[in-house]
């Protein structure tokens, strides 16, 4: 006869609570792999999220300055426009009056004296005008460009925020 048992070797106490605990420990090990790669990709998620949203504020607030600048631009141009046509008419009356001075002196340098004073009055008026189009026009942006910068600004903080809990979790 053989002294081989034929039934498996039964295990201890012991030994079968350090497997179950073995268990446990890979289990637990496998659940804590799963959420890291979770919370990384998460993190990356929001890491583009932010991304995309600071570029569309952004150009925001450019195009708001550019349209500024444009309308900066177009007053300025259009007021050194007219004080020019003010100007070349005064030459044009002035020459004018210069023509007919030879005849009547007295009169001549009363009208030139006169054409001079309403073009110093016109260029004054529209460069005034020009002035205050451009004021306004700064002033009606500047509220744009001050909400562009908190949205851009809140996004950002909330974003931030987002991302650190998402590190702590």
């Amino acid at each position: 006869m053989s002294t081989k048992k034929t039934q498996p070797e039964e295990k201890g106490f012991f030994e079968k609570i350090k497997e179950t605990i073995e268990e446990f420990w890979d289990g637990t090990k496998e659940t804590a792999e799963d959420l890291k790669e979770k919370a990384e990709d998460k993190i990356d998620d929001l890491k583009e999220t932010v991304t995309a949203k600071k570029k569309p504020v952004a150009k925001k607030a450019a195009a708001v300055k550019t349209a500024v600048a444009k309308k900066v631009a177009t007053t300025t141009t259009a007021a050194k426009k007219e004080v020019a046509d003010v100007k070349a008419k005064a030459a044009v009356k002035a020459k004018a009056v210069a023509d007919k001075a030879k005849t009547t002196t007295t009169e001549a340098k009363k009208e030139v004296a006169g054409v001079k004073a309403k073009a110093a009055t016109k260029a004054k008026t529209v460069t005034d005008k020009a002035k205050t189009e451009v004021a306004a026009v700064k002033k009606a942006a500047a509220p744009k460009v001050a909400a562009a910068k908190a949205t851009a600004a809140k996004t950002n903080a909330t974003a931030k925020r987002k991302v650190a809990a998402a590190k702590k979790a």
